[in-house]
């Protein structure tokens, strides 16, 4: 269990998911981790943290050139159309208002890029050489031969292994060997879950390889320019990850005089300095991510000499059908958009939340999500706020007054990033609030007092419920508050 630093409420919180690529529509795998960083997000701001969430999207790369090139359109065009889109799906998936929409095309990640290409460079850690590898533009990863699997990339087996020969520029991965073990073993609590942080100490131990970070121009043009030499752009890893930190400002003087800051009401605020530097650092990220992440994007941070990230949280897939990873590249997705638009917002943010193992690989049929729906939240908690607040609007002559604080159970599973665990902590307490009424059967003794604890249980149900599901949360707490019966089904069910 993660033991959180009793002055931590003080600091400031930084959290980011990864910022997927805009090749193709979003998918349920983009949903997870979005609403899972968002949970987290929107508890530290009910700690009394000040809270700073980034997302967005990356905009680099083979793969998005060669979609846009496929479809006939212009790079940028083809990558502000769906940048939109992904914000489309932020928005309604009722991100807090702390979330940042980010763009790697925007100019001053573009310049922060480049800003860091010459800290490493200075460093002595970036050099050019001729090379040849096997690449899955799927992953946009070299793979070696053990890393295949009858010559394709276990990820994207649709996809043809590449074989790429050309001169660029690598990065001394190779020299930082020993520093990231030494990080790991002072930071017993760096990536989330254990299994996982295990793998990549693995992966270190077993040794490091110098990875390339640049390409031909000539070849693949979409990228942001190298310093000092026009003949290449950046790979698309070394500049996305660098999103983390130029979304706070840096580097130019790590201070944001953006329309955004003055609108906070803190113009001129060093953001990097207060959440980077001084705060707590959290990304998210899926399984196929944890060496970029808690490896690669490591030792670069080391050659710049900035702070590490704090913490790494790693994701298993959402799987479809035979198992497979829900991918866009495999065309096997679930489209979150659709699901929100027949079951809400907050549906979909249960059935990510509680449905879906935390850290595990976990199935999806839309059958499976359709059950979950009706029996936890049409029949479960729907059903429960109904029976209650009926009960209250017609037995109680004023609202109760209740008080909100979250249970320490309950914050100790956030505390540890176990959604599923914590989301199931309420469901138990729903479970035992229902038994209750069955037990007391106040429709027949019409007992106030009876009606008014089983109120304020439903008020800490519904607080606890706000990090979760939002609107539900302030439903609940809007119902209660009134003294009134939702005038409609909080799930109408469906058939």
């Amino acid at each position: 269990m993660q033991k959180r630093d009793l002055d931590s409420v003080q600091k400031a919180f930084y959290i980011t998911t990864t910022l997927p690529y805009v090749n193709a529509e979003p998918h349920l795998g983009h949903a997870l981790e979005f609403v899972r960083a968002d949970i987290i997000a929107r508890w530290r701001k009910l700690q009394g943290q000040e809270v700073f969430f980034n997302t967005g999207t990356d905009e680099h790369g083979a793969k998005i050139y060669r979609k846009a090139l496929e479809k006939g359109q212009e790079v940028q065009e083809y990558v502000n159309a769906h940048a939109e889109i992904f914000k489309k799906l932020v928005v309604a998936l009722k991100l807090n208002e702390e979330a940042r929409f980010s763009r790697t095309t925007d100019p001053r990640h573009v310049s922060a890029a480049q800003e860091f290409w010459k800290l490493c460079f200075a460093a002595g850690d970036i050099y050019k050489k001729q090379y040849t590898i096997k690449y899955c533009v799927g992953c946009e990863l070299e793979k070696t031969d053990s890393e295949l699997e009858d010559g394709k990339c276990p990820v994207h087996p649709s996809l043809e292994v590449e074989l790429i020969e050309e001169e660029n520029y690598f990065f001394r991965f190779s020299r930082f060997q020993q520093k990231l073990l030494d990080f790991y073993n002072a930071n017993p609590h760096f990536v989330i879950p254990d299994f996982r942080f295990n793998e990549v100490k693995n992966f270190v131990r077993e040794g490091l390889n110098d990875f390339s970070i640049s390409r031909l121009k000539s070849k693949m043009p979409w990228g942001v320019p190298v310093p000092g030499d026009d003949s290449q752009v950046m790979y698309v890893w070394f500049d996305a990850l660098i999103n983390y930190i130029s979304t706070l400002g840096w580097p130019l003087d790590s201070r944001s005089t953006s329309s955004e800051s003055i609108a906070r009401g803190k113009p001129g605020e060093n953001l990097f300095e207060k959440f980077w530097v001084k705060g707590e650092t959290v990304q998210y990220a899926g399984k196929d991510n944890l060496r970029q992440q808690a490896a690669m994007w490591q030792a670069m941070l080391m050659s710049g000499r900035l702070p590490n990230t704090g913490q790494i949280v790693i994701n298993g897939f959402v799987t479809a059908g035979g198992g497979l990873k829900m991918s866009k590249t495999l065309g096997n997705t679930a489209d979150p958009m659709e699901l929100i638009e027949e079951y809400g917002p907050d549906a979909l943010r249960y059935f990510v939340a509680r449905e879906l193992s935390t850290f595990e690989d976990s199935p999806f049929t839309p059958e499976r999500f359709k059950e979950a729906y009706n029996a936890n939240l049409a029949n479960g908690l729907g059903n429960l706020v109904s029976r209650v607040m009926k009960l209250a609007e017609t037995k109680l002559p004023s609202p109760v007054e209740v008080n909100h604080q979250f249970h320490k159970t309950l914050e100790s599973f956030l505390g540890d990033f176990e959604i599923q665990k914590a989301t199931n902590h309420i469901w138990s307490e729903i479970g035992e609030l229902d038994g209750e009424i069955q037990k007391t059967k106040p429709w027949e003794s019409g007992d106030v007092e009876v009606i008014e604890n089983l109120v304020k249980k439903l008020a800490h149900i519904g607080h606890s419920l706000a990090p979760f599901m939002p609107e539900t949360s302030a439903k609940i707490l809007y119902s209660i508050g009134k003294n009134k019966s939702p005038e409609k089904p909080l799930f109408p069910r469906k058939d």
